[in-house]
């Protein structure tokens, strides 16, 4: 596929949605979201039929064009390559100015879901490094060619630390430039307040907290203990904001020719004292607070922990809030190197599968079959919002109700089991790349997705095919008169 296709699918999406229907827009992972003034101007078939779309939903007050991981990054590239003077800088302007409509926690989670989910893919990467070095290094792989641990030059061990470390040592800058992207900041700034929150100059956080090593924090006026955040997410985020906040109100004033030189030393010497001596200490007790929360939660007895995020991840897809547990996700890989959290929310991608594939199978109108088809292999690649909107919850509530119940027993079993991911930013078929860490996580996951994927087929095909799904198309049974 070469760039001319991106443009003109692109063009056909802003012809049919009309370019002056259209506010601002920008993308997440998988889809455009267009900020639109007239939702009913807009034929959803129209672009469910332009080549590479994968379905539409209405959502939050935004139009979303469903297109994939990939896709829409060069789909969004294409658009802005049309429209020179739309820069990306403009583009997120006008794409916050938009999102103020949205208020209380939907404008917070998107906030935050616009900070993370760049970082995602170098967290998934990280993850996949992770799990191949617990499998290159397990006794049981190097005791087949006749080898152990000991036997592994220090410098190959030097180099794969450095791949599989580097993302979770760096993460605070990570996130803080971030932060300054999406809030108007200039990113190189928020970047260096990040890596100054993790400095070697500073006693390291995860020495810190292991009583073995002797690493005490630096006491600052007697009593105010100052350590790096390595994996402290929260600090990063709130001085990334905040750093992003205080730069843009001093470049409104200050002089010109002093902005270039002043602007960012204020904003970084601010941001260190807050970060390190202020609210660094604070949110960093707080953020251990979560950890802890989330962690009791998932390790409840019997699975409850699991039965109700199971059961809430759903919804939360459902919503646009699901989102918010990237945060959560972060947090818990950053300080423990296990996320249980996503492996309890993994369970919602098998059972939506599974009961648009039931829905498919079943169903004897064409473009029922046809969509669902689309949708479940969409939906097995890590994109839902076809098979969630499209199929499953189209025509009546019991698919949905089936799905969710999967949901929320798969997340009950692997809770009970205490299987838990190295990572996240991976979904159904690939999710198990999270697990190659132990065989026991892996061969488990996998044996649960795949019951959990048949229990909501079977049932789906049983008891919730809609009867709309149920009459051939018109054009269908007239072909079949015919012959």
């Amino acid at each position: 596929m070469n760039e001319n296709k991106y443009e003109r699918i692109g063009k056909e999406i802003i012809d049919v949605i009309g370019e002056d229907n259209i506010e601002s827009y920008t993308h997440c992972a998988t889809r455009l979201r267009f900020s639109i003034k007239d939702r009913a101007k807009i034929n959803d078939e129209a672009i469910e039929s332009i080549d590479e779309v994968k379905g539409v939903f209405f959502n939050a007050g935004q139009y979303q064009v469903i297109l994939g991981t990939g896709t829409v990054n060069k789909v969004y590239a294409a658009l802005r390559g049309n429209k020179p003077e739309q820069d990306e800088a403009q583009s997120k302007k006008k794409d916050v100015s938009s999102s103020k409509k949205e208020k209380g926690i939907r404008r917070a989670v998107r906030t935050l879901a616009d900070i993370f989910i760049p970082i995602i893919p170098i967290i998934a990467a990280t993850g996949l490094f992770l799990g191949l070095k617990g499998v290159i290094f397990s006794d049981a792989i190097l005791g087949l060619i006749g080898m152990t641990g000991d036997d592994i030059p220090a410098y190959l061990k030097t180099l794969i630390s450095v791949l599989t470390d580097t993302a979770f040592a760096f993460l605070p800058a990570l996130i803080c430039w971030s932060a300054f992207r999406n809030f108007g900041g200039m990113p190189i700034i928020g970047f260096v307040i990040g890596l100054m929150l993790v400095s070697p100059a500073l006693p390291n956080a995860y020495a810190v907290a292991d009583i073995n090593s002797g690493v005490e924090p630096i006491m600052a006026f007697g009593f105010i203990p100052v350590v790096g955040y390595q994996g402290s997410v929260l600090t990063a985020l709130v001085i990334g904001i905040l750093g992003a906040k205080l730069e843009k109100k001093l470049r409104a004033v200050m002089p010109n020719a002093l902005d270039l030189i002043f602007t960012p030393f204020l904003v970084l010497l601010t941001m260190m004292i807050t970060g390190l001596l202020v609210l660094g200490p604070l949110l960093h007790i707080l953020e251990m607070g979560l950890v802890h929360v989330v962690t009791a939660l998932i390790h409840a007895p019997f699975g409850i922990g699991g039965l109700l995020i199971g059961f809430i991840y759903p919804l939360a897809v459902m919503t646009g809030m699901h989102h918010l547990f990237i945060m959560i996700e972060t947090t818990l890989l950053a300080n423990t190197g296990f996320n249980p959290l996503i492996t309890l929310c993994a369970m919602y991608g098998f059972a939506n599968a599974g009961t648009c594939l039931g829905i498919t199978i079943k169903a004897k109108k064409r473009t029922v079959k046809v969509a669902g088809a689309s949708a479940t292999l969409t939906q097995l690649l890590g994109v839902s919002e076809p098979a969630l909107f499209g199929v499953v919850m189209r025509y009546s509530m019991k698919p949905l109700y089936v799905m969710i119940s999967c949901s929320t027993v798969g997340g009950m079993i692997l809770s009970v089991l205490n299987i838990k991911a190295n990572s996240y930013g991976l979904a159904v078929i690939l999710s198990p790349l999270m697990y190659i860490y132990e065989w026991n996580q892996l061969v488990t996951y996998i044996v649960v997705g795949i019951v959990i994927f048949i229990a909501a087929f079977v049932l789906t095909s049983l008891f919730a095919v809609p009867k709309e799904v149920m009459v051939e198309d018109k054009a269908s049974t007239q072909k079949n008169v015919s012959i």
